[in-house]
């Protein structure tokens, strides 16, 4: 069971204008005027440990977190009192989207390892956005993004076979790490198979015998939560087998 983190607020050390993510984040596409103006919003950082939950459903709605170090994961609770996985957020992403139609957050987010996050006000990033059609035109690409993800793991829940789910799994985690300067082909997965499993629609034994079989033909090197992709064209091979 998670814990509701205590508030820590630090000194805001490293602004947007001189952080490395702001390729990656909401300055993204904006000039250095603008990216000032976004830096007097964001004026603290939060640390969350391990376990701990950035927010909760049903937690009042007050702002967007940008992801400055760490891993999360987002889930929500079934009726059978399960916890479903709805994704998982890196460095340069934001948490807290699904606070903004009702004003209080429809999911959990809990920190898979020691994270920091950037608190946004979304009352003054709203007043500012209104300001700056460059930064609402940034807000909605990202919203738009959230939607087409949604969409991608509708599909991989709907048409694809296990194998399938995890192999498109895997490239879209690489893909997103690569884009921060990590490899293309080596990861640690930060999550557990567990989870891997709750957010693909699949038990976890389907899961552990997924990367196995991946293992056994080549495809991966599996060493507990290191994993180092063999064959690129091999998974993504098995991905396009379902649009045949």
């Amino acid at each position: 069971m998670t814990v509701a983190a205590p508030i820590r607020l630090e000194p805001f050390k490293t602004a947007c204008s001189s952080c490395n993510l702001r390729e990656l984040c909401l300055p993204v596409g904006l000039s250095a005027d603008q990216v000032q103006q976004l830096d007097t919003l964001v004026s603290s950082r939060r640390s969350v440990s391990r376990g701990e939950t950035l927010f909760r459903t049903g937690d009042n709605f007050q702002s967007l977190f940008a992801v400055r170090t760490g891993f999360f994961k987002t889930c929500v609770s079934a009726e059978d009192g399960r916890d479903q996985v709805t994704g998982f957020q890196m460095s340069g992403e934001l948490l807290g989207l699904d606070g903004i139609s009702t004003e209080r957050h429809a999911c959990d987010a809990v920190a898979l390892e020691d994270s920091t996050v950037c608190v946004i006000p979304f009352h003054d990033l709203e007043h500012l956005s209104g300001q700056l059609p460059e930064l609402q035109r940034v807000l909605h690409k990202i919203m738009s993004r959230e939607i087409v993800r949604d969409h991608g793991v509708m599909l991989l829940l709907g048409s694809m076979r296990a194998e399938e789910r995890l192999a498109a799994f895997l490239l879209n985690l690489t893909q997103r790490l690569h884009t921060r300067g990590f490899s293309r082909s080596e990861l640690i997965l930060r999550m557990t198979r567990e989870e891997i499993g709750s957010y693909l629609g699949l038990k976890l034994e389907t899961v552990s015998r997924t990367f196995s079989k991946f293992q056994d033909e080549g495809v991966l090197e599996v060493k507990q939560r290191q994993i180092r992709i063999l064959d690129q064209a091999a998974l993504r091979q098995i991905v396009n087998a379902s649009a045949c």
